[in-house]
């Protein structure tokens, strides 16, 4: 789970990148949203929400990948807020900072994450205390990812992400994750699906190794990478380049993309991993990442040859949250 965070007055919030191990489309519901059968779990990389006292509620965006929201008229971050504040007779208040280390539309549930830390952090500065079906129903309200994003721990996800399971034990791994740099809308991948539907998966009750939940998964798909390769030839490459690096188990997308991930054998393999490849609009290098202790190695990869990690303020690694 996340940690809440406090220091020089100021309360914050971690709001982690949720990875889709597999994710199967498994039908429709009458009103025309996808059903799903998916395994979440949460990577130590993640956005940060901080909170001040203040007479008016409001939002400052700062990190790498800020810019990329100050178009938004209206931030999931905001709209949180609102809601929690309709639901508990309370009046919105505070000064927040969201500080976006997690690239946009990329397929790990960074804007569903930040309205989950939201939705912790102003209850704790609130001093309120919803029910759970409340929160479900905020959560529900506010996107398909925010339930699992607030629950904030490895869950079987069902129906359209709003029925939430517990996981299978997951064992300890490595866990990369690379992004080529393109944005990628989830409803435009989900137009561009190939018709027909997946059924659910089968899954032990516990993966002793990271071996053999690889070999399971390998078993099974994330049904949107075939719509997303064709949007973003890119990221073919890379799912490419990834599964070629040295210790890898399996390489797959993550959500509606185009964030990419390998899964390794350790928390400390690889050590020094090294991802090659050549983009199609010309970009071409290589990504490296040093040795670390953590469980989680991230990286985001820009489609020229300059790459930067994607790591939380102070150069700290996170860890895998299993």
């Amino acid at each position: 789970m996340s940690t809440p965070e406090t220091g020089s007055g100021v309360a914050t919030e971690l709001a982690p990148a949720k990875i889709n191990l597999f994710l199967h489309v498994t039908g429709n519901r009458a009103d025309g949203y996808h059903l799903l059968d998916s395994l979440a779990v949460f990577a130590g990389v993640a956005d940060r929400l901080s909170f001040a006292p203040a007479d008016t509620l409001t939002l400052d965006l700062t990190g790498p990948f800020g810019a990329a929201l100050a178009a938004e008229p209206d931030n999931l971050v905001l709209r949180a807020a609102r809601l929690l504040a309709e639901a508990t007779g309370q009046q919105a208040r505070g000064g927040l900072t969201l500080e976006k280390n997690l690239p946009v539309a990329s397929g790990i549930g960074g804007g569903s994450a930040d309205a989950a830390a939201a939705l912790r952090l102003l209850c704790r500065m609130w001093q309120v205390q919803p029910d759970t079906a409340t929160m479900a129903r905020i959560a529900s309200a506010l996107g398909a990812d925010v339930p699992v994003c607030l629950s904030d721990r490895p869950r079987r996800m069902g129906g359209v992400g709003e029925h939430l399971t517990p996981a299978p034990g997951l064992p300890a791994c490595g866990l990369l994750l690379v992004n080529p740099g393109v944005p990628l809308a989830t409803a435009a991948v989900f137009r561009a699906r190939d018709p027909g539907f997946s059924p659910e998966a089968s899954l032990p009750r516990a993966w002793s190794t990271a071996e053999a939940m690889a070999a399971d998964l390998a078993a099974l798909s994330n049904d949107l990478e075939p719509a997303a390769m064709r949007l973003v030839p890119d990221i073919r490459d890379l799912l490419h380049a990834i599964s070629e690096t040295e210790g890898c188990l399996l390489a797959r997308m993550s959500g509606s993309g185009a964030t990419c991930f390998g899964l390794f054998a350790s928390p400390t393999e690889p050590l020094t991993p090294r991802v090659r490849w050549t983009g199609r609009n010309g970009g071409a290098g290589a990504a490296h990442w040093p040795r670390h202790r953590s469980g989680v190695f991230s990286l985001y990869a820009r489609r020229v040859p300059t790459y930067h990690p994607l790591i939380p303020r102070g150069g700290r690694w996170g860890v895998a949250k299993w």
